[in-house]
């Protein structure tokens, strides 16, 4: 009786452990925080935002609603670039727990929701 309940324990500890990535990750998990630095560039107010997955998981092509997006100053087309689907984020490439910075100028800031992305778990 004891190794039955051992099994089945071991069971349900490794199925919540396997499944604790793929079940609990989503684009909620990725944070877009945006602040204003206090400085004008080109007349237009700086936005520094910052983007962080909070999942155990990796996240690949990360796209975000970026319709109208403008810059007056020059953002790394690898942190950032305008597509047709969206704003993509880090060229595509994964985004860990370490967050992807950038900063643009603009009047007003733009709503940088997630859109769309891939959830690699290893």
């Amino acid at each position: 009786m004891a190794d039955s309940s051992t099994q089945i324990l071991s069971i349900v500890i490794f199925l919540a452990l396997v499944s604790q990535g793929y079940s609990q990750c989503s684009l909620h998990d990725l944070s877009v925080e945006q602040s204003q630095t206090g400085a004008k560039v080109h007349g237009k107010t700086e936005w520094s935002v910052t983007i962080t997955n909070k999942c155990p998981c990796v996240q690949t092509n990360v796209i975000l609603n970026c319709i109208g997006f403008k810059s007056a100053e020059r953002i790394d087309p690898s942190l950032l670039r305008v597509t047709p689907k969206g704003c993509l984020v880090n060229d595509g490439q994964s985004i860990y727990s370490d967050a992807i910075k950038f900063k643009y100028s603009w009047d007003n800031s733009f709503p940088l929701n997630p859109i769309y992305s891939e959830i690699a778990c290893s």
